[in-house]
């Protein structure tokens, strides 16, 4: 496939990294990765969408080619900010948002606080944990939960990037991660998201803080479903039936979009725009042409 062309712009004075598709001509859409992930992992999804829309697809701040946070600041707010920064940059709006996790999360949020600047919005598996783990979480005492995130951040402040020996065993990290990738997308995924270290091994390029997040003091449950009922913009909720994700019809969180619908994909997990890529490019079709 050909391949995209690489930009920067800054946000928080981080110098962020996305890919372009090309076609400033086409109606703007905006790609959004998911945690320890990179923008390249959409590559497959733009080849579908490039002639018909101006794609840009961001890495997060943390994450692929953009730079990391001084501090460790991962909130979903920072994302949000990042993400406003590049619409109002580039001048995307109105834009069309397909995102994919946390980034499902990040534009979800987006969607809700600057209605006005999306179109429409694809959310694979963005809605966070389902209500009954937001329950059991819920079951320790805040005090506790902000201690221990405390306690294991000062645990993980000296953890090294892991280092493998060859690409080929990192190659295998990433297939183990996800048993549906073809070679080939195990292969790509890889390339783009490894980084040669100087002493010859690879490790991945995300910061190892993103794992942390930010912290137990974000927005609430209530204040994200809060923002979910101000999107405007059709909404298409995407699940994979393999996934931990729980399905938003049965547990109620479709009922906080005001235009949602729900496509659930079968014999795939968390990543269904690579598991099954022609089914999910079907729901997407028929979505954007509605």
């Amino acid at each position: 496939m050909q391949g995209p062309t690489s930009h920067l712009y800054y946000s928080q004075r981080l110098r962020l990294h996305y890919v372009d598709w090309g076609s400033d001509d086409k109606p703007a859409m905006l790609l959004v990765h998911g945690g320890r992930d990179h923008c390249r992992n959409w590559d497959w999804v733009a080849e579908r969408l490039k002639d018909r829309y101006h794609i840009i697809a961001p890495d997060l701040r943390g994450h692929g080619d953009s730079e990391w946070a001084l501090g460790g600041s991962y909130n979903e707010v920072n994302y949000v900010y990042d993400i406003a920064q590049l619409v109002l940059q580039k001048r995307m709006a109105p834009v069309t948002i397909v995102a994919h996790s946390l980034g499902g999360s990040i534009a979800l949020l987006y969607s809700g606080l600057f209605p006005e600047t999306v179109a429409k919005i694809v959310a694979i598996e963005g809605l966070g944990p389902s209500p009954d783990m937001m329950e059991r979480m819920r079951a320790t005492p805040i005090e506790q939960r902000v201690r221990g995130w405390i306690e294991h951040k000062r645990e993980s402040a000296g953890r090294l990037p892991k280092k493998y020996a060859t690409l080929e065993d990192a190659l295998a990290r990433m297939k183990d991660e996800n048993k549906h990738l073809s070679d080939e997308q195990a292969r790509h995924l890889t390339l783009h998201g490894a980084i040669q270290n100087e002493d010859g091994t690879y490790s991945w390029k995300f910061d190892n803080a993103v794992r942390m997040g930010g912290g137990p003091g974000g927005l609430s449950t209530e204040d994200q479903r809060r923002i979910w009922e101000k999107i405007t913009a059709p909404v298409l909720l995407v699940r994979g039936t393999e996934s931990w994700a729980s399905d938003p019809e049965k547990d109620g969180r479709i009922t906080h979009f005001k235009n949602a619908r729900l496509a659930n994909i079968e014999q795939a997990g968390h990543w269904s725009h690579h598991d099954q890529l022609d089914v999910f490019m079907g729901h997407i079709e028929d979505f954007l042409a509605t």
